[in-house]
C-alpha cells in the first residue's frame, strides 16, 4: 500500500494506525513531498515501513514497495539522511543527562506534574523542580511542552 497524503505527521501516523487495526500485516509505503524529522519519526512509529521522497526515481519507489513487501524497513536516501542524524543529535544530547534526569524527562513526558515526579522518585517537590530545571537547561527547552515533544522525538516515551 503506497500512502500519498497531505496530512499533518500526527495525521498520517492516525492514517496508517487505522489502517493496520484492519489489516495488521499490511505494508505501508509514504511517498511525501519532503522528508522532515517528526514526519519520518512519526511514520515509523505510526507502522509506516518504507518512506520515499516524491523527487526520487520510480524506480525507488518500485524498491520500497519491494522491500516493504517483504518485511523489509525501507528508507529513501533523505529519509535516511533524517533517521541518522536524529539518532546521532539525540545520544548526544541524552548523553548529557544523568540516568536520573532522563528517568524524569520520561515522567514529564507521560504526563506526570511536579508533584507526582517528586512522589514517584520519592524526593521533595523542589529536588523535583531542580531536575525540571536541569534538563530544560542541557536541552535547551523552555517549557514542559517542549520538553513532551522532544522525549517522543527521542522515543524515551510510546504514542
Amino acid at each position: 500500500m503506497v500512502l500519498d497524503l497531505a496530512l499533518t505527521a500526527d495525521g498520517i501516523v492516525d492514517c496508517a494506525r487505522s489502517m493496520l487495526a484492519n489489516d495488521p500485516k499490511l505494508g505501508i509505503v509514504l511517498l511525501t513531498a519532503r522528508a522532515y524529522d517528526e514526519l519520518v519519526v512519526a511514520a515509523l512509529r505510526g507502522g509506516i515501513r518504507g518512506c520515499v521522497v516524491k523527487t526520487q526515481t520510480g524506480e525507488e519507489l518500485v524498491k520500497a514497495i519491494h522491500d516493504v513487501s517483504a518485511g523489509r524497513t525501507y528508507l529513501s536516501a533523505e529519509a535516511s539522511s533524517v533517521v541518522a542524524k536524529m539518532c546521532l543529535d539525540g545520544a548526544s544530547t541524552l548523553a548529557s543527562l544523568t540516568p536520573r534526569l532522563r528517568e524524569v524527562l520520561r515522567l514529564i513526558a507521560d504526563g506526570k506534574t511536579t508533584r507526582e515526579i517528586a512522589a514517584i522518585l520519592g524526593v521533595s517537590e523542589k529536588t523535583a523542580e531542580l531536575y525540571r530545571s536541569r534538563i530544560m537547561a542541557k536541552l535547551d527547552v523552555h517549557d514542559t511542552a517542549g520538553l513532551v515533544r522532544y522525549a517522543i522525538r527521542l522515543g524515551l516515551v510510546d504514542l
